[in-house]
Formats: structure tokens, C-alpha cells, sequence
């Protein structure tokens, strides 16, 4: 059998070679260079190219682990980070023309610690305009398309994050998610990720420093997270990540791993609302899913979740509340024509709250939030559809105002509703349908995101990891 190719390697696996001498970080680091040079033209998923300095980061590496210094748990392990976010020197333009020259001051909080864990940037990943859209496209970098078929979108907002490590560009990926931008990406391109709870990993940017605060109900329903190909590399990022970086008042030092819960641990398997037209074959796909956690000895109910339409309509409203008082000028003003066709056609999912409207709904929330955390007490795992039909055309909310309506509120309701609660939610995949991939998801109480890993390991552990498929492809 012919060994695989070090880009192939998970990130667990490259980290331990690295630390017990197997392979040096700059033979790791040439490999991944290597592939996205081979892949990344096609693709577009890394359109801020940065392999010079991660090869002389690599021989740094190398240097201090041969002197004896204590070394992180990501030495010499290549990552890409999202480009809303900062990298000191790089500029944080979130795919907006107007922004190419906001160069970053300093790291922030995620880069930062991804750094003191030793590992390496090579690149920086692709996001639509404003990280505000589904779909990864924008006029300053263009189109990133999906690696198992460019007709389909890879998702978004961290559309380039979820090509590139499905691609093989990178052990890890940094993604956020504010309505699933985590977790879309993480379902398009048949890879798993992790949207840890609000507060769990540190969020700043130093280039915010320029402007305003983001918007409240923003801070908390936004969340940093890992993606990657392997449910164990997720977790690995999740540790790292998650290191305190006091520029973040809200971050909250909870331990990565809770009180082990009597067995067999009870999930949820989540009813289709009826007004959802789903996909009978992505639905059966998630029907395995749950046998496959029956089968690893959980406890498997099919029920319906607390109030799934109403928490995903406050979602909806507050957010978008937010976005037309704060940011809708700024966004009207730099974004292009498809960007704001697909922002009037979300937001016509929405009710635009006056002021007496917006504080009773964030009052509301607190409600909201403690009814499925009552939920989650007795079952203390979700599982339930990402979305329920296949991954759609990598425009598709350009199509019309009704597609792009019904994508969120039809297709992706049991995504973007688990963000106005703030709760951990992980991706897995499940198969492929047609050749291309679908994913679950798994839900879990406030800092339990390792409840969500292990069952999403559950699964990886019966249904396999996809991207093997991908590369056989060639």
C-alpha cells in the first residue's frame, strides 16, 4: 500500500511526527505548499498566498525544537486563517474592495494563540463580502468553488476555509459562524467542524480598534471555531484556539471537558417541521446518522425540538435588526449589486424591530435559551439535519428573492436558529449523495461542546471520513 502523502496526514498525526523527530516542519510545510500550488488555482479557496514566510517559520520551528525548547501542541503544523480575521501585516479586507488596504496592526486573539501553539500560516482562506452571505464570492478575490464539484457552492461565510482543508491546503482551517458559517462550509465540503459555545474561544481583531464595537446581539451569536477533515483534528484545534486572550471580555475559562453523564446518554433525534420541504434521501442520510449513534449505545429518541420556528425567527430578527441600523449604509455603500440582492433577499425573512421591539427581544432570548437548556437536561445531545436537501449552485441565492428566502428559512433552519441561543453545535459527515457530501448536526448544553465531538465521532467512526474519496478522484 502506498504511503499517503504528508498533506494527508491529520493534523494529531502531523503534530506528533513533528514532536518525536519523524519529519521536519519544513518537509511538512513544503507538502502542503506543494498541493496548494496543484490545487489552489482551480479552487480559489487561499487568495492571500503566505508559503515564503511559513517556510521560514517552519525552519524557526525546526531550529528551536532541535535546541530543546517546549514546544506547542501545533508545532510545525500548517493552518489557514479566514481573512476576517487578523494577521499582523495581512490585510482584513472581508472581501470588500474598499477594505484591501485595512492592514492588521497585530495578530488577533485566534491567530495569536494558533501561534503560541506552534503552528504555521500558510495561507489565508477566501469569504463573501462582509462574511455575510452563504455562498463564497466576492469582486475583490472572486469565486472560491467546491472541491468535489464546482457547479455546488462551498458554503460560506467560511467557504474558503472549508475548500482548502477539504483540498488538503492545511491540517486545520479558521472559520467563524454568526447564522452557520462554520458549519454550512463544513457541510458543502464533506469536512467537520465545531461552533463552540459564545465565549468559549477569545474574539478580538485589532482592526476594530479603527471603528465601533460589533453590534450586541452580534458579540453573542458569533463564534471562532476549527474546521477540519477529521472530528479528533477538530478538537485538537478547538484546545488551541480556546487559550484565554484577555482582549476578550466575554471569554469564559470552562473547562473542554464536563462531568461524565450516566450512561446511555440520551439524544434527540429532531422531527422535520412539516412545512419543510426536505430531500427524502439527505433525510434518510440522517436517519443513519441516528442509527449510528443507537448502535455506539446511545439513546435515541425522535422528538420534536423546543420551538425550533420562533428561535430561528428571533435569530433572524435580530440580526437583522442590527444589520440595517448599524451596518446597511456601510454595506449599500462598498458592497456590489449580487452582495446586496442577496442581503435584501435574507432580510425579507426578517422583521425589522424598532427600539421597544429589539429590547423585548433580547429579553426574549433569555427565555428562549433556558427553555432548550431544560430541553438539553434530559436529552443532553441534538441531532438533527444541517440542512435538508442537497448542497445548491454555488449562486443560488441570486436565483430570486424566493430562493434566497427559502434557503435559510427552508433549507437551513435547524442551522442558523442554534446561533441567537449560543450553543455548541458540531458537524459531521454522514455520506455522499450523488458524489457529493452530506453532513449532520449535533447539538449540546453551554460548554459541552465535548458531548457534541464525542457523538460526532460516533458517527465519523461508522460512516468514515470523506475527503479520502475526494482525493481518489485525483
Amino acid at each position: 500500500m502506498a504511503k499517503a502523502p504528508i498533506w494527508q496526514w491529520s493534523a494529531v498525526k502531523t503534530a506528533r511526527a513533528i514532536r518525536k523527530g519523524k519529519v521536519s516542519a519544513e518537509e511538512v510545510v513544503h507538502s502542503h505548499v506543494d498541493r496548494m500550488k496543484a490545487v489552489n488555482p482551480k479552487l480559489n479557496a487561499v487568495v492571500v498566498d503566505l508559503s515564503k514566510d511559513a517556510i521560514k517559520a517552519a525552519r524557526a520551528a525546526d531550529k528551536a525544537r532541535a535546541s530543546g525548547e517546549e514546544i506547542g501542541a501545533l508545532h510545525g503544523v500548517p493552518v489557514t486563517i479566514k481573512i476576517n480575521l487578523d494577521v499582523k501585516g495581512q490585510a482584513n479586507s472581508n472581501g470588500v474592495p474598499a477594505f484591501k488596504d485595512n492592514i492588521a496592526p497585530d495578530d488577533s486573539a485566534v491567530t495569536a494563540n494558533l501561534r503560541k501553539a506552534g503552528a504555521i500560516i500558510i495561507g489565508l482562506t477566501n469569504t463573501p463580502e462582509f462574511s455575510m452571505r452563504g455562498f463564497t464570492d466576492n469582486p475583490l478575490h472572486g469565486l472560491t468553488l467546491n472541491p468535489w464539484d464546482p457547479k455546488i457552492t462551498c458554503g460560506g461565510s467560511s467557504g474558503g476555509a472549508g475548500a482548502s482543508v477539504a483540498a488538503g491546503i492545511g491540517a486545520i482551517a479558521h472559520g467563524n459562524d454568526i447564522g452557520g458559517s462554520l458549519r454550512w462550509p463544513a457541510f458543502c465540503n464533506g469536512v467537520a467542524t465545531i461552533k463552540p459555545t459564545q465565549g468559549r474561544i477569545p474574539a478580538f481583531n485589532p482592526t476594530q480598534l479603527k471603528g465601533d464595537e460589533r453590534p450586541l446581539m452580534a458579540q453573542f451569536m458569533s463564534s471562532q471555531g476549527p474546521i477540519a477533515r477529521s472530528v479528533e483534528d477538530v478538537a485538537l484545534g478547538l484546545e488551541v484556539m480556546a487559550m484565554r486572550d484577555p482582549r476578550d471580555p466575554w471569554w469564559v475559562p470552562a473547562p473542554l471537558k464536563g462531568p461524565k453523564l450516566k450512561g446511555p446518554i440520551k439524544v434527540a433525534f429532531a422531527k422535520i417541521p412539516r412545512d419543510m420541504k426536505g430531500d427524502t434521501k439527505v433525510i434518510s442520510l440522517v436517519r443513519t446518522a441516528a442509527d449510528h449513534l443507537a448502535n455506539a449505545g446511545y439513546d435515541v429518541h425522535e422528538v420534536e425540538l423546543p420551538d425550533l420556528d420562533g428561535t430561528w425567527k428571533l435569530w433572524s430578527d435580530l440580526i437583522f435588526t442590527e444589520l440595517t441600523v448599524l451596518q446597511e449604509a456601510t454595506m449599500r455603500q462598498h458592497g456590489s449589486a449580487d452582495f446586496i440582492t442577496a442581503i435584501e433577499s435574507m432580510k425579507g425573512t426578517s422583521t425589522v424591530l424598532d427600539r421597544e421591539g429589539y429590547m423585548k427581544a433580547i429579553a426574549r432570548r433569555t427565555r428562549v435559551l433556558r427553555n432548550w437548556m431544560l430541553f438539553l437536561e434530559e436529552y443532553p445531545v441534538i441531532l438533527s439535519p444541517l440542512s435538508v436537501r442537497k448542497t445548491p449552485s454555488f449562486n443560488a441565492d441570486l436565483e430570486s428573492p424566493e430562493r434566497g428566502r427559502s434557503l435559510f428559512w427552508n433549507d437551513l433552519r435547524f442551522m442558523s436558529a442554534i446561533n441567537v441561543l449560543g450553543l455548541p453545535a458540531a458537524v459531521v459527515p454522514v455520506g455522499l449523495l450523488g458524489g457529493t457530501p452530506i453532513g449532520v448536526q449535533l447539538i449540546a448544553s453551554r460548554y459541552r461542546e465535548d458531548l457534541c465531538l464525542k457523538a460526532a465521532e460516533a458517527i465519523e467512526e461508522r460512516a468514515g471520513t470523506l475527503v479520502e474519496t475526494l482525493w481518489a478522484r485525483g
